[in-house]
Parts: structure tokens; C-alpha cells; sequence
């Protein structure tokens, strides 16, 4: 009979200093080249926008202190003001169109049938290309003179979509979804191939029709890759920058200037580095207090493993 104590030792041995062996975990040192490599390259720009943003710089010359007067005078931007409502817009919008066709194909793409996996090659395309040669791709394709209107003689397809203030931006979402639609699908494709088989097979038992499995099963199980996608949606809807510039420049007029081409555009354009930090520094803020309250008010901290009731 193995002797309490002795074991109790063992355990403490396994444990051991830093955390350890088996017991106690991975070391935290395995973080370490993450950490140095997210210092150097995230947190230590960061840190130098925040800075210029209380500069005077013009990008060539030498920097002054500016104190508050870029931040006084960039959010009482009337553009700039515009360019936020704009990103807020973009944002909600992206999140609702995105998230219940990712949702559906992703859960009709994880079936097991052969179809479905030519049909998933097919879906996953558009994520293969360049922001730059989508842009392109549908200006040409859009163009009322000699684009889809001139190829199929249809007049829905002969108005001025990037010309019109009231169309362009509704036509960048559009193409925005139809970017990144196939990444979020792969994430529910994968998270719905991991739910129990034993679960359907118990509520087909009970009488349980498609519908029923889709909104008591599929959707409860699917919660944490709800969030995740979420999370990843709505900030990186903050960053959209290249397509909307190929496309549009932010026209006509500032229909299509959102956060990041305004800042862009106020630093490069019209050289003014410490208000383009003001904008970026804006973004980052935005977009971590965002992403904050989506894991805090899910509740995405309390939620246990997708496979409960699996046994």
C-alpha cells in the first residue's frame, strides 16, 4: 500500500518550481516568445501613436508638442465626426448580414455528404484573393457603362452602385460579406462537426423535427464559436481599409470615409500625423472596449465545454 505521505511528495515534485511537470501545467516561460514578439511589434507602436498624438508632425519635419489641441480639434472634425458614424454603421451592418449566412452555410457545409464538400471548396474562394484584386474585380464589374449591365441587359444592374452616396456604402458591406462570409463559415463548419451525434439521435428519438435540432441543439452548442466570430467580426470590421480604397477613396463626397481611410487620408493627404494618431489611437479603444463587453456580457467566461451532455 502506497504511503500518503510519499505521494503527496510525488505530487509536489511533479509540481515543482515555475508550475511544472504534469500536475502543474505547462511553464509560463512558453508564453515568453509571444509576449517579445507582441511587445516589440504591437505594444510598442502603440505606445508611439499615443505619444504623436499629442505632437505636431507633418511626417517629414521636426515634432512639437501640440498637448490636447490635436484631440479638441479631431473629434470636432465634422468629417472625422461623420467617419465615426459611418463605422459604427459598417459595423453593426457587417455583423448582422455576416453572422446568419456564416451561421447556416457553416452548419450546412458540416454534413457529411459529398456534395457538400464541392459545394465548401466553392464557398471558401473568396477568401483565397486579395483585398486589391476584389476591389478591382467589382468596380469593373459594377461599372454602369460596361459592367453586369451591359453583359446580362438587366436595368437593376445599370446603376451607379460606387457613384451613388445612398448605394456606395450598402455595396462595399455587400462586397465586404462577400470576402469574409467564407472565413467565419469555416469557423461554424469546424464547431458544428464537433457536436455529439448522440444528442441528435436522443431529440430524433423524442420527436424532434430539423428546426427544432437547429434552434435547441445546434444553436445552445455553437455559443462560444457565436462569440468568437463576433468578436473577430466587429473589430475587424474597424480595419477595414483597402477594399473600401480601391474601390471607392472614401467617395463620393465621405459616403464611404470610415475610421481607417479617414486616417489615411488626414495623414498622408493632408500630412497632419499627430490627428491621424488621434484616429488610430480612437480605433485601438474602440475596438478593445468592444471586444470586452461582448466576452463580459455573454458571458462567455462562465460557459463550460461544448461537449456537455455529450455523455
Amino acid at each position: 500500500m502506497t504511503n500518503p505521505i510519499a505521494r503527496r511528495r510525488a505530487v509536489g515534485r511533479v509540481r515543482g518550481s515555475g508550475g511544472r511537470g504534469v500536475a502543474g501545467g505547462p511553464s509560463a516561460w512558453y508564453a515568453a516568445p509571444a509576449l517579445v514578439f507582441f511587445g516589440c511589434f504591437a505594444l510598442v507602436p502603440l505606445i508611439g501613436v499615443f505619444v504623436l498624438s499629442f505632437m505636431n508632425w507633418d511626417g517629414l519635419g521636426s515634432l512639437s508638442f501640440a498637448g490636447t489641441s490635436n484631440w479638441s480639434r479631431m473629434l470636432g472634425n465634422a468629417t472625422t465626426q461623420h467617419a465615426i458614424v459611418l463605422t459604427l454603421i459598417m459595423t453593426v451592418m457587417c455583423w448582422v448580414i455576416q453572422t446568419p449566412i456564416s451561421l447556416l452555410l457553416g452548419v450546412f457545409m458540416a454534413g457529411q455528404q459529398r456534395y457538400r464538400g464541392v459545394l465548401s471548396v466553392l464557398y471558401f474562394l473568396p477568401l483565397l484573393f486579395s483585398a486589391t484584386a476584389v476591389g478591382i474585380a467589382f468596380t469593373a464589374l459594377l461599372d454602369p457603362n460596361f459592367g453586369m449591365s451591359r453583359a446580362f441587359g438587366l436595368d437593376f444592374l445599370s446603376r451607379d452602385f460606387l457613384g451613388n452616396p445612398s448605394l456606395a456604402l450598402p455595396t462595399i458591406m455587400a462586397v465586404i460579406a462577400w470576402c469574409f462570409v467564407p472565413f467565419h463559415s469555416l469557423l461554424y463548419q469546424g464547431a458544428a462537426r464537433q457536436i455529439p451525434a448522440s444528442i441528435y439521435e436522443a431529440a430524433m428519438i423524442d420527436g424532434a423535427n430539423r428546426v427544432q435540432n437547429f434552434f435547441y441543439i445546434t444553436l445552445p452548442q455553437l455559443r462560444n464559436t457565436i462569440i468568437t466570430s463576433s468578436t473577430l467580426m466587429i473589430t475587424g470590421s474597424l480595419t477595414y481599409f483597402d477594399l473600401i480604397f480601391v474601390m471607392t477613396a472614401g467617395g463620393p463626397g465621405n459616403a464611404t470615409r470610415v475610421l481607417p481611410l479617414d486616417m489615411y487620408l488626414t495623414g498622408f493627404r493632408s500630412y497632419n500625423m499627430g490627428g491621424a494618431s488621434v484616429i488610430g489611437v480612437i480605433l485601438v479603444v474602440v475596438g478593445l472596449l468592444i471586444a470586452w463587453l461582448l466576452n463580459n456580457v455573454s458571458g462567455s467566461s462562465r460557459m463550460e465545454s461544448d461537449m456537455e451532455g455529450a455523455l
